[in-house]
């Protein structure tokens, strides 16, 4: 197309030569206005090219298949049967108080203490405790004179240690005297087990208490 407007446009010129004789001014003019009106009309025109449309055409056989689920069953859940578990007996609170060597103890079923030294007891030897001073529970309490017939207070021996350190200070005014001596008493740990035989002598109750309470008022 460039290459034709040019060849367009060299055709339109007016060529001069020097023998030609020369053109006035307003002839000129007009053959300006003349090639710019021809310019003017010529227009570029381009080619369109058709779109290409592409569109899937479904097939027969396609809308003819249908997908068909297959039907799952749902599971049935089987539920197991309810064992009742018998509540464990809760353990009778009783208490006891011993007497071991010179000093007197409040014992309980799983509990320990530390009690002097027991000689020729070895860790895991079972003791037997048969100064029984007083059983007791939440309804009634066997009172020992001075101690309960056939009573029984079982322990296992945990272990043999010392007591905490004492320091043992002593001092004289005026005479520069001064002794600090670290003393440790040897222990015996033990658990208590069980505390039986006592069911059988007499006992007291709280209802006894307020009667004789009542009477003496």
């Amino acid at each position: 197309m460039a290459a034709a407007t040019l060849s367009l446009c060299s055709s339109l010129t007016p060529k001069f030569s020097h023998n030609q004789a020369s053109i006035p001014f307003s002839h000129s003019r007009t053959s300006i206005s003349l090639l710019s009106h021809s310019l003017s009309s010529l227009t570029l025109c381009s080619r369109k090219q058709p779109a290409l449309s592409f569109t899937a055409k479904s097939t027969d056989t396609e809308d003819a298949v249908s997908v068909i689920e297959p039907e799952t069953e749902s599971p049935v859940l089987e539920t197991e049967p309810v064992v009742e578990t018998p509540e464990p007996k809760k353990r009778e609170e009783v208490f006891a108080v011993v007497m071991v060597g010179s000093r007197q103890y409040i014992v309980f079923p799983g509990r320990f203490i530390y009690t002097q030294r027991l000689k020729g007891a070895n860790v895991n030897d079972k003791v037997t405790l048969n100064k029984v001073l007083l059983v007791g529970n939440k309804t009634s309490t066997w009172i020992g004179k001075p101690i309960v017939p056939n009573a029984v207070v079982e322990a296992v021996v945990e272990e043999q240690t010392l007591d905490k350190k004492v320091i043992v200070f002593k001092y004289k005014k005026k005479k520069n005297y001064r002794r600090n001596i670290g003393h440790r008493q040897p222990i015996t740990r033990i658990r208590i087990t069980s505390i039986t035989g006592y069911q059988d002598s007499p006992f007291v109750t709280l209802d006894d208490l307020e009667l004789e309470a009542a009477a003496t008022t």
